[in-house]
């Protein structure tokens, strides 16, 4: 596994919240964890768009599905789910 990819727990937390399961109306979303791993590499590095590595596909289309998850709330919804709760306010 590579520096900049999910590890296998991360990827269980968020893939119930990505777009285009089985199952649901709409296209299959092929490639998610392939594309989420795009995601993290862009941010983990800064880099803009246009240069994310070959191997993630073409940036435009990248920057394409980003931006519809992002209109659609799924980024929301997953860092909703690998939050961890904070319970020391209970202790209060």
């Amino acid at each position: 596994m590579r520096r900049h990819e999910l590890t296998e727990r991360e990827w269980e937390l968020i893939q119930p919240h990505t777009l285009g399961q089985a199952g649901t109306a709409g296209g299959t979303g092929r490639n998610n964890r392939h594309f989420v791993n795009a995601v993290v590499y862009r941010v983990r590095t800064g880099c803009a768009w246009r240069d994310l590595p070959e191997r993630f596909g073409p940036w435009n289309t990248v920057a394409r599905r980003f931006r519809r998850w992002a209109l659609a709330g799924v980024w929301e919804g997953l860092f909703q789910a690998v939050q961890e709760p904070d319970y020391a306010w209970v202790l209060v």
